[in-house]
């Protein structure tokens, strides 16, 4: 672990103002640790329509961040990140704080959980070897095998 934090936007009313500060913080974080590549919780459905188009356009604009630099990005859904942390797929935030403070043996626990939860996804991303719900049906497909495999097609 080299840094982990949130990014505060409680004083911007501007939801557009928002998405801007996500753009320019990922962008200047790019470009301080120079990623090879950038793992993100995947979009999950919940009853607040407004509240997940919102969340929808914060992925899509971290997702836009990866791409714009040429870094490859991987999605995982909220469940697979908590199974590979905790070994539940239903487990709190706090669960997944503690087991995140247990495996990497960080002293303080940060002020807001989201920070764990950004640790989180990174560490399921190394768990899983950089396969999440991308390329979930590339290798369990003829047609991924195919495209992974050109070679070994007989024509």
């Amino acid at each position: 672990m080299v840094n982990f934090g949130i990014i505060q936007l409680k004083k911007l009313d501007n939801h557009a103002d928002k998405l801007k500060r996500i753009l320019d913080r990922l962008n200047g974080l790019i470009l301080e640790f120079k990623p090879d590549e950038m793992a993100i919780e995947a979009p999950f459905f919940g009853k607040n329509v407004q509240s997940m188009l919102k969340l929808g356009r914060a992925q899509g604009v971290a997702i836009a961040a990866a791409l714009n630099h040429n870094i490859p990005y991987e999605e995982y859904s909220p469940r697979r990140i908590k199974q590979a942390i905790t070994g539940k797929g239903g487990a709190s935030k706090e669960q997944v704080a503690a087991m995140l403070q247990s495996i990497l043996e960080f002293d303080e626990m940060p002020k807001y959980l989201d920070a764990t939860d950004g640790l989180a996804v990174a560490l399921c991303h190394h768990y899983s070897r950089g396969k999440g719900e991308n390329n979930k049906n590339k290798s369990s497909s003829w047609a991924g095998f195919i495209q992974t495999n050109p070679k070994r097609l007989k024509k």
